[in-house]
């Protein structure tokens, strides 16, 4: 799936930006600086005023109990924690609204046939990779519209975009890597249409980083009239957060928004680029230096390597190494996101989008899929990055982007003071996590095709490997 803080426009923010809060029932260990930040979210998302204030005692109340609503809270009036860290979380910034919403005044272009033009690039992505991930945000737009995308090189487009840093000219100022994303400008004259990037973002076309195929798509949803969604699986809800973009396809809400605007198209060509087959599991070269896996567990004295769809299992007493298709386990389990073993119950939790599994040896328990949020995740994770079970505390670790949980395993429950940032408590081995495990009294997190072997106790990293060293490739 996402997005930008504006003024009057709209703005594309991250997920992993959360702020980590102490857990708490009603409103204990509120801060007054909590209730500050409460009340400037209010007066700039729920048009909050201190005349509201003042012709009610209940006025913040009903506004607090009105954001619970938009978001899917419980609605309590009350300025809990989960309130809290729903508001705390970076965001767009203009008003909430119901379902797929317009401007003000629904502006729309008046003709089917829109231009745009790329005038200044990011150094974190080539042209050409550029290029055509912009024509590709705007086909998810033109697949579902009578409307037709032409690119110009020269003079003035409709759809203006381009790549900046802090301040650019817009009265809406980039704030660096992490906080605001981009944002677009509603249909019309001047700045109408434009979409604005932040350069101090990491963008990539993949997962890690911030993915720009999915913030260019949410943008052009805003440069056509769009407004934002409470729909959580929206492309046009108001937070970053990744989905595949393989064959991806637009979720039914933003086609009800784009169609209420342009109607629908009427040739009979495929609506949605196909996705590509999954590639064979007999070309992985487990030696490739470029490898990275999914995810990593132990079990029952082995680890288990994920890559796609395939396992390789290492045994500590010996040396070879085997493989297996991840079907064995489950033919419906094409690949996953993260794998961690419960030790004290003999079972491997296999994590995949919002869906787990148990796994006793080769056997999926009955019972599953499950939604994570059993394990006491809120509505906005909406997956799993790695996990690592802590055996001395009995602990599992969960890893979703630059944040990560402690889930206490005897209670069932996520403990208090999560999540917390990783680079905080994990210092020197960046800000996300691919996949981990614990093994030999260490932990070895990794990211990419680098693994750190990370002494947890006095918080250091020992050395760095390749994740596929264990695989004996060295």
């Amino acid at each position: 799936m996402s997005y930008i803080k504006i003024t009057v426009l709209f703005v594309l923010v991250h997920l992993s930006g959360c702020l980590a809060l102490p857990l708490s029932s009603a409103t204990e260990g509120i801060s007054e600086q909590d209730w500050n930040q409460c009340r400037k979210y209010l007066k700039a998302f729920y048009n909050m005023t201190e005349t509201t204030l003042r012709k009610s005692d209940n006025g913040l109340t009903r506004k607090i109990e009105e954001m619970q609503e938009f978001f899917g809270l419980q609605v309590t009036g009350t300025l809990n924690r989960e309130t809290l860290v729903e508001m705390n979380r970076a965001r767009c910034g203009v008003p909430d609204v119901q379902q797929y919403s317009f401007f003000p005044r629904t502006p729309r272009w008046l003709r089917n046939r829109i231009t745009y033009r790329i005038e200044k690039y990011t150094l974190k992505l080539s042209q050409r990779e550029v290029d055509a991930v912009i024509s590709m945000a705007l086909k998810v737009w033109s697949d579902v519209t009578p409307l037709t995308f032409v690119r110009l090189y020269t003079g003035e487009a409709d759809i203006k975009i381009s790549f900046a840093s802090g301040s650019h000219g817009d009265f809406n100022d980039f704030d660096g890597e992490g906080g605001i994303l981009a944002h677009a400008f509603a249909p019309g004259a001047n700045l109408g249409g434009d979409a604005h990037f932040d350069e101090d973002e990491r963008w990539t076309l993949s997962r890690y980083g911030i993915n720009l195929f999915l913030v260019a798509a949410h943008e052009f949803g805003h440069a056509l009239g769009l407004g934002h969604s409470n729909d959580r699986s929206a492309l046009m809800f108001p937070t970053y957060s990744y989905v595949n973009t393989n064959g991806f396809r637009l979720p039914d809400d933003d086609v009800r928004g784009i169609q209420a605007l342009y109607g629908a198209r009427q040739d009979p060509r495929p609506t949605q680029p196909q996705p590509k087959p999954p590639q064979p599991t007999k070309t992985l070269d487990k030696c490739d230096p470029q490898l990275s896996f999914d995810a990593v567990t132990s079990l029952r004295g082995e680890l288990w390597f994920f890559k796609n769809g395939n396992i390789w299992r290492k045994h500590s007493r010996h040396r070879h190494v085997t493989s297996v298709p991840i079907k064995y386990i489950n033919p419906n389990i094409q690949s996953i996101d993260a794998a961690v073993e419960f030790k004290d119950k003999d079972v491997v939790v296999l994590f995949k989008g919002s869906n787990y599994w148990l796994i006793r040896g080769f056997r999926t328990l009955a019972g599953y899929p499950r939604n994570i949020r059993a394990f006491g995740f809120p509505r906005y994770v909406t997956h799993v990055d790695a996990a690592l079970y802590v055996k001395e505390r009995r602990r599992v670790l969960f890893f979703v982007g630059n944040e990560y949980w402690s889930y206490n395993s005897r209670r069932k429950q996520m403990d208090r003071g999560y999540p917390r940032r990783i680079e905080d408590d994990f210092p020197g081995i960046g800000n996300e996590v691919e996949s981990a495990f614990q093994n030999y009294g260490y932990f070895y997190l990794s990211n990419g095709a680098t693994q750190y072997e990370y002494d947890y106790r006095n918080k250091r990293t020992v050395r760095i490997l390749r994740p596929n060293d264990w695989l004996n490739c060295t």
